[in-house]
């Protein structure tokens, strides 16, 4: 069984034992993809991840998650290694989604395609042909916290917001909704500083992680939930925090996108 966590020299040694029961799985454009992509791979594009207007962040329906697990041929066994191209948040929203449908076998290549050329290891082109599978999902909406729900745990010392988007989102000067700010008492920790760029976009040291959370008051003994615009960013947030073993994280997959729309949200600035 592979951690949730791999290297690229861990995948190829796993593919290089061709299992039948492991996926891997490119989150990505089709363009890209086209073009080059982990040997193996299936594509799955970030829209494919989405519900759509007028909330893109929210889960698929559950007959689009079905055709989705189907058409990369998912089984109740497969193990399924994730990445992208771009340092983990595409690929850690396809890890909640897997949370969601109750699948449990799965891991992220650390660095993604980036971590895997960096590492000298070769690409190939086109797309695959897949066998799909039979199975039905739907989600349990259990690793995911609605608005109304989150706007009643704010209020609680136990709960702590992550805002994974830019400084300039969370202190309003950007805005990208009807109203510009942040939700009253998050913390904010940009996505891509959990990156080190000098390492082909892997995450940093996993015990340097949890001392610049710690310093801003994300700790192990809260009730996590992390979001951006559109659960994007915030994938790669809800994969850390399962990385550094958090007990309690949830998805705020409305994000920003459903909270500054709305006109009954209480929001700091």
């Amino acid at each position: 069984m592979l951690p949730l966590l791999i290297e690229p020299n861990d995948l190829k040694k796993a593919c290089e034992k061709k299992p039948s029961e492991m996926i891997i799985v490119d989150l990505g454009s089709e363009a890209r993809f086209l073009n080059e992509h982990i040997p193996g791979a299936v594509l799955v594009t970030p829209a494919e991840t989405q519900a759509g207007p007028p909330v893109p962040g929210f889960i698929p329906s559950n007959e689009s998650l079905t055709i989705l697990m189907r058409k990369i041929g998912l089984t109740e066994n497969t193990h399924v290694i994730v990445y992208d191209d771009e340092g983990g948040g595409w690929a850690g929203r396809f890890i909640w989604m897997l949370d969601e449908i109750g699948h449990r076998h799965y891991s992220y290549l650390n660095g993604g395609l980036i971590a895997w050329k960096g590492d000298g290891f070769t690409t190939e082109s086109g797309m695959p042909s897949i066998i799909p599978s039979k199975v039905s999902v739907k989600a349990s909406h259990l690793h995911t916290i609605s608005c109304e729900a989150l706007s009643k745990a704010i209020n609680k010392e136990s709960t702590q917001v992550w805002d994974a988007r830019s400084p300039m989102e969370y202190t309003g000067e950007a805005r990208y909704a009807a109203r510009a700010g942040h939700i009253p008492g998050a913390a904010n920790y940009e996505w891509t500083r959990a990156m080190d760029p000098q390492n082909y976009y892997r995450l940093k040291p996993l015990p340097k992680l949890i001392s610049e959370l710690e310093a801003i008051g994300i700790t192990h003994d809260k009730n996590i939930v992390t979001h951006c615009q559109s659960h994007h960013r915030s994938g790669l947030t809800y994969l850390i925090a399962k990385l550094l073993d958090f007990p309690n994280i949830l998805a705020y997959s409305g994000s920003w996108g459903e909270w500054g729309n709305r006109q009954d949200t209480p929001i700091e600035s």
